[in-house]
């Protein structure tokens, strides 16, 4: 498969009809700037993103950085624009059956209803909100891991954020037998059930989708994009001239 190197992750360089096709198993991640700079820092998450068979590039700012390094990254493949688009290439494919894991207080369950009316199948076959701090109880994390085996689910989307989402999936995926495609979608889930409204698609286009959205949620999302994500651009400023320094060995 195709890759560029971007710090200490190698993102995958492929267009969303190249993974559309390929895509048969495996765990998808879609790594943007705050999972870049989390990766310098938490070895576990780093350890957790090397699972990923796909670790499809979610930001268009990635983009940039890996043609000012040279090796430019051909497509943006947002979380939020690859898992409708796979599950409209699925539409009349029977085998592929999803579980949907995310949002609040039932959100999940408008998003399957809202994506099955959609596209006139039961392709989202059942659907589970968790609680606040789920990752942390392991009674719910059972329940949901027995729903998910009975509901005869082949491909698990799951969307609690990050990185809750990747060291669930890295937690348990060897718990869920019939699950052949793991994704990991972030706030998805929310669009596909109407709850938020993404950014136009010009911001999209230019990289100020984290702009759109800051506006939209400043009390949550200030501090990421305005404190901790600053550090990226220097560290993309050292791989360039060759002083960055992996911070972690892959286990």
């Amino acid at each position: 498969m195709k890759r560029v190197r971007v710090l200490n992750i190698e993102i995958s360089n492929l267009t969303l009809q190249e993974v559309l096709q390929s895509l048969t198993s495996g765990i998808v991640f879609t790594p943007n700037v705050d999972h870049m700079v989390r990766l310098q820092h938490d070895c576990e998450f780093f350890n957790v993103y090397n699972i990923a068979d796909y670790r499809l590039c979610d930001s268009q700012i990635l983009i940039y950085a890996s043609r000012f390094l040279g090796k430019s990254i051909q497509e943006r493949i947002a979380g939020s624009d690859f898992f409708p688009a796979f599950c409209n290439y699925h539409k009349d494919n029977h085998q592929i059956k999803i579980f949907l894991l995310g949002g609040v207080n039932g959100v999940a369950a408008v998003a399957q209803e809202r994506i099955n009316h959609k596209l006139g199948r039961n392709i989202v076959v059942d659907s589970y909100s968790p609680s606040w701090g789920f990752e942390n109880n392991e009674q719910e994390c059972q329940k949901i891991i027995e729903l998910i085996n009975s509901s005869g689910a082949t491909v698990l989307a799951v969307g609690v954020g990050s990185p809750k989402q990747e060291k669930w999936i890295y937690k348990y995926k060897n718990k869920l037998p019939s699950v052949k495609i793991f994704m990991a979608i972030g706030t998805t889930i929310n669009f596909e059930a109407g709850k938020l409204k993404r950014a136009p698609k010009w911001m999209r286009e230019v990289g100020l989708e984290w702009l759109y959205r800051l506006v939209l949620e400043p009390k949550r999302l200030w501090k990421r994009y305005l404190v901790d994500d600053i550090p990226f651009f220097w560290l993309i400023l050292k791989q360039k001239l060759n002083l960055y320094k992996m911070p972690f060995v892959q286990k």
